[in-house]
């Protein structure tokens, strides 16, 4: 478990919280819970309801549907935050690759936090397409490679 402290700190790394004001991260860090997993855990799967956002504060976790691994994630890192802007099922899953500490937000909580402070609604959003940007140049890539190997057929 992190200190209060320790939270803080934590979260002033993270991405979508950097550059907003010590007083509200320190009211966001209080109501954000701290959830550990085992190696080799679901966190959760592809299809399932959400309603909370995810950040590695130790650990690794792999994104994927079946078989087909979309991304690993460490330490700093956010998942699951789809599900709280359109209210649709997972469109993957999340896995630990070894033990793993996150903390969690929930939709309610993101909400006020966006009320308060409209800022985190642009850091999720550069997040969300940086995301998508990723996930574009792997299928760039997997076309290519399915291409070069039609070619060889």
């Amino acid at each position: 478990m992190l200190s209060s402290f320790d939270r803080l700190l934590f979260i002033r790394r993270v991405s979508i919280f950097q550059e907003l004001r010590d007083e509200f991260l320190v009211k966001l860090a209080s109501v954000m819970d701290e959830l550990s997993f085992p190696s080799s855990h679901t966190i959760f799967e592809q299809g399932e309801e959400g309603r909370s956002l995810y950040i590695v504060v130790s650990g690794r976790v792999r994104v994927h549907i079946g078989d087909q691994e979309l991304v690993q994630l460490e330490q700093g890192s956010i998942f699951g935050e789809m599900a709280l802007f359109d209210a649709e099922p997972r469109s993957a899953s999340v896995t630990t690759l070894e033990k793993c500490d996150c903390l969690t937000l929930n939709q309610l909580q993101l909400i006020d936090a966006i009320e308060e402070t409209p800022e985190i609604a642009v850091n999720v959003t550069r997040a969300l397409s940086r995301r998508i940007r990723e996930l574009n140049s792997k299928v760039k890539s997997y076309e290519s490679q399915i291409n070069i190997l039609n070619a060889k057929a």
